[in-house]
């Protein structure tokens, strides 16, 4: 055995103290940061973490607002909140899912969409969470889970509240509907309030629920629970209630609306009235509609599809959304126009062979005689075309833009309904400016009787002949009050127009309406006290091809229908003393004087009357048929039982 070198050893023994100093320094050192890390987070930092842990186990948890309500003028409820009855599962206590939901199809319905819905939420949701299997059930389905609780374990029935439209399609396109918060929506808000992001929070989706959504929401209010480390409410600690949305009161007149509803049935049309002296819009109707409680209840495929599917378009609000060349209602705006520019005044006349050639295109008139020598009054009268070709030329397409904005036309009036539009009085720079094109001379003929580029809305028709009228700006108004706070009028500012040519203007379509030449007068009123001032137009859909016109123009009713000319109709009563705008438009309806006029004299005399106006202010030969027909619209406003509303204790 090799023996170590003494002095080696000995250097090596050395060593070793050196070693183990600077090891226990380390460990010394590690030791004493740790303790001091330790006194530092449990005396110096130890109310920070005291108060960490106890936002771990207290949660703050958002409580939904009342959502406020709509009332029509009369105080009649439009939009409320209902109990809704609904079914909840907890996954964690349900055990076989599957099985569960089984049971539970064999006591109520259970669609395979609905399903679908909630086991896809159960795998997004906490197992503790309660899942909605099914909304909007009856009180008997209810009873059935109660009475069969042992066997459907963690099944439970729940209240709560719904959104609910008690008027059903009447309200439909002005009012609209809520509908869960998607994603889509969330998108388009840049800081979403955190109430957004409650499951099932419902907001509006379209039409005044969209538009005073802020308005109507309210506030949320807000609990303190204890959660245990799973994130499970133990107990509720307190709470502090939201404030409920406002409650809004339209201007809308629910009788008349649901007149007008069942006035427009079986058309695809619009009808508006406006308060002449207020702006108040009393009536604002679009047909067909739809039920919007299909929507807050999530609407089926079918259902859906039907909607969609429909040539009449029952979604599309055709009252602000649509828009469509006003054809001869606007005259009056082209009239105006020539007598403000002194073109024209009121005794000067123009001959109608049936035609005036502008440039090198002849210009026809619905009347292929022409109607001879004519003068303001008897252009309006009798709806003489080539009248207001000849002066639109001389007044020139801006004079008569002007004056279209002026009343209301070519503008996008701000009321809080979806898809509000603008419509169209166009001028030269706009041409230019879109088409890139000059203004031709023919656009001119064509945009003084309501053709060519020239479009408006039924509500801008509506504007328009409410400040005819009255000679104002009248603005319209849809809010009326906001929690018992009136909204500002809309009676307007007089308008920058000679009263004089007003009243030339006025006095013709009292002829329209009251003379037996009159394109209106089968749709007259006979009550003295409410003789109405109108005015008949159509407007083509399509142009008259050189053949057609020579074989005598294709009638309207031998074309398919979506080919077929709009017929429209605009007017205010009583004459003397205006206080209702009607407009209407029926879609390919034809003639104004037959398909729109007999309508707007109906809607007008149910609003001047408060209700069925007797049969004395119709003319002797139209009595019979609007006996019959009041009693059947009186018997289509009848609330009816719907088989799909289900049933509320």
């Amino acid at each position: 055995m090799k023996q170590r070198n003494p002095k080696a050893q000995g250097l090596a023994y050395k060593r070793l103290p050196r070693r183990a100093l600077i090891l226990g320094g380390l460990q010394t050192a590690f030791i004493g940061g740790l303790a001091a890390r330790m006194r530092f987070m449990q005396v110096d930092q130890a109310d920070e973490y005291r108060l960490l842990a106890e936002e771990n186990r207290i949660n703050i948890r958002l409580i939904p607002p009342t959502r406020g309500r709509i009332y029509d003028r009369n105080g009649q409820i439009i939009g409320q909140n209902t109990q809704s009855y609904r079914i909840v599962m907890v996954r964690e206590d349900a055990g076989d899912v599957d099985k569960v939901i089984a049971k539970l199809s064999e006591l109520i319905p259970l669609t395979q969409e609905e399903i679908d819905r909630a086991k896809t939420e159960m795998r997004r949701s906490a197992p503790f969470l309660p899942v909605t299997l099914a909304d909007q059930v009856t009180w008997e389905d209810i009873s059935k889970v109660a009475v069969n609780a042992p066997a459907l374990p963690g099944v439970t029935p729940e209240v709560g509240m719904a959104r609910q439209y008690p008027r059903y399609e009447d309200f439909a396109h002005v009012v609209g509907y809520v509908g869960p918060v998607s994603d889509y929506d969330l998108s388009l808000i840049e800081d979403p309030e955190p109430v957004l992001r409650i499951p099932r929070f419902q907001i509006g989706k379209v039409g005044l629920e969209s538009k005073q959504e802020i308005t109507l929401r309210g506030k949320a209010g807000a609990k303190r629970v204890e959660v245990n480390a799973t994130g499970r409410i133990m107990r509720e600690l307190d709470r502090q209630e939201g404030e409920a949305g406002a409650d809004l009161q339209l201007s809308v007149d629910a009788d008349l609306q649901q007149y007008a509803q069942a006035r427009l049935a079986g058309e695809s049309a619009a009808a508006v009235v406006i308060d002449c002296e207020t702006g108040d819009i009393r009536a604002i109707s679009s047909a067909p509609s739809f039920d919007p409680n299909l929507f807050v209840r999530g609407i089926s495929v079918a259902d859906y599809r039907a909607l969609t599917e429909n040539n009449y378009r029952p979604l599309a609000n055709k009252t602000v959304q649509g828009t469509y060349p006003p054809g001869s209602t606007f005259k009056m705006i082209t009239a105006l126009a020539a007598l403000e520019a002194g073109v024209v005044s009121p005794g000067n006349t123009v001959y109608c062979p049936g035609h005036l050639k502008v440039g090198s295109r002849r210009f026809h008139c619905w009347k292929r005689g022409g109607h001879g020598t004519v003068d303001l009054n008897l252009s309006l009268k009798r709806s003489c075309d080539v009248y207001y070709y000849d002066v639109a030329v001389r007044t020139g397409i801006d004079k008569i833009s002007e004056m279209a904005r002026k009343f209301g036309l070519g503008i996008k009036h701000d009321i809080p309904m979806s898809a509000v539009a603008a419509g169209l009085a166009p001028n030269q720079e706009w041409k230019e400016r879109v088409h890139g094109e000059g203004w031709l001379v023919g656009d001119t003929a064509n945009a003084s009787i309501g053709q060519g580029f020239m479009l408006a809305s039924p509500l801008q028709l509506a504007v328009m002949t409410a400040r005819i009228a009255t000679g104002r700006a009248v603005k319209p108004r849809l809010v009326r009050s906001v929690n018992g706070i009136e909204e500002p009028s809309g009676a307007g500012e007089p308008l920058d127009v000679n009263p004089y040519n007003l009243n030339q203007v006025r006095k013709a379509m009292f002829s329209v309406s009251n003379d037996r030449a009159g394109t209106a007068y089968r749709s007259r009123i006979i009550n003295d006290e409410f003789r109405m001032a109108g005015k008949t137009g159509t407007s083509q859909v399509r142009n008259i091809t050189k053949a057609e016109r020579a074989a005598g123009v294709i009638r309207n009713e031998d074309l398919p229908w979506e080919r077929r000319d709009h017929a429209l109709f605009v007017s205010y009563a009583p004459y003397d003393n205006p206080k209702y705008a009607v407009a209407v438009v029926v879609e390919h309806g034809g003639g104004g004087s037959k398909a729109a006029a007999p309508v707007a004299r109906d809607i007008m005399l149910q609003a001047l009357y408060n209700g069925t106006p007797p049969l004395e202010a119709y003319p002797v030969a139209d009595r019979d048929r609007i006996k019959e027909q009041q009693k059947r619209l009186e018997g289509d406003r009848r609330p009816k039982a719907r088989p799909d509303e289900k049933d509320r204790a």
